[in-house]
């Protein structure tokens, strides 16, 4: 409960000073290196990694490391995040004119404005921490969500800020199912399957071995001009049993579903996705103009780890 009223509290605390900042980052052709030690070191890490999966190159440096030999990867177009809930540790009060006499823009994330580290940056982010979460008040729990916070927001503005796409994304998330759900297609898996056809003459013995014979469940009904005018699953086969004693006379135009559902190879597979789990399916044709370019199944997508 704490920490969420802090969160809540750090957006009344959000000014100019904050527009600044993302201007700052902007405006510089170097990278965004961020500082810390303790518990602040892990939130700057993350904050690093959040930055330069959404477009802002940045790097994270130990303020204890830092002056003993890290302090060499800052370069003069650096601009500097230094998280710190007093701003008054020993580390930051050593690395502070070292930062200065190297030029770089300093943003200090910060809980106590009147510190030694908001009075000496060029921007304050204010991490309004009154208490910490644990009952002794001790254990940097609010402070640091607070931090977090912010470093999330900052990430978000200049994300908007630089016009950052899904296909943006994309590439610097290439791996996993959240990267396969930014950048996979349609066409990367339909052509892998059978493509199950009957014209819509065809008799019921035509269309079950046609469906048998595939195995995708599913069968596309073609018309004259052997474009699409349905489908048969075997959900339609079991409606047909269930309504007719005698089927022998009946053919596949007779208990297809007409101008079926379809995506187009150039659609992402996770939208073939939220097609099937909207509708309850478990398989789509894949068609261009009415062209029946193939079949996406279900378990296609289970395989490539996006349900």
């Amino acid at each position: 409960m704490a920490e969420a009223e802090a969160i809540r509290a750090a957006v009344d605390l959000i000014d100019e000073q904050f527009d600044a900042c993302v201007e700052a980052i902007l405006k510089t052709t170097g990278r965004v290196v961020v500082t810390g030690v303790g518990k602040s070191a892990l939130i700057g890490q993350k904050i690093v990694a959040t930055l330069n999966s959404t477009g802002t190159p940045a790097l994270f440096m130990h303020a204890a490391d830092a002056i003993h030999g890290d302090l060499g990867m800052i370069q003069t177009d650096d601009v500097v995040i230094c998280l710190s809930k007093s701003g008054n540790t020993a580390e930051i009060k050593v690395l502070l004119p070292l930062l200065r006499r190297a030029g770089v823009r300093l943003i200090a994330l910060v809980s106590d404005t009147s510190s030694y580290l908001a009075r000496h940056a060029d921007f304050v982010l204010h991490g309004y921490c009154e208490r910490e979460a644990d009952p002794l008040n001790l254990a940097p729990t609010t402070s640091t969500t607070v931090a977090l916070a912010l470093g999330d927001a900052l990430a978000v503005s200049l994300l908007e800020a630089r016009g950052f796409t899904r296909q943006d994304f994309a590439r610097y998330h290439p791996g996993g199912s959240l990267g396969k759900k930014l950048y996979l297609k349609v066409s990367d898996i339909y052509p892998h399957n059978q493509v199950p056809q009957v014209p819509a003459r065809a008799t019921i013995h035509e269309v079950i071995l046609e469906m048998t014979s595939k195995r995708l469940g599913a069968t596309a009904v073609v018309d004259e001009e052997n474009l699409l005018a349905g489908i048969i699953t075997d959900g339609d086969l079991r409606r047909m049993l269930n309504q007719h004693e005698q089927y022998a006379h009946l053919c596949a135009h007779d208990i297809m579903t007409p101008s079926p559902v379809c995506v187009c190879p150039d659609d992402y597979a996770v939208t073939a996705l939220q097609i099937m789990q909207e509708r309850n399916i478990t398989q789509l044709i894949v068609a261009d103009e009415r062209r029946i370019k193939g079949f996406v199944h279900l378990h296609d997508l289970l395989k490539e780890g996006l349900v």
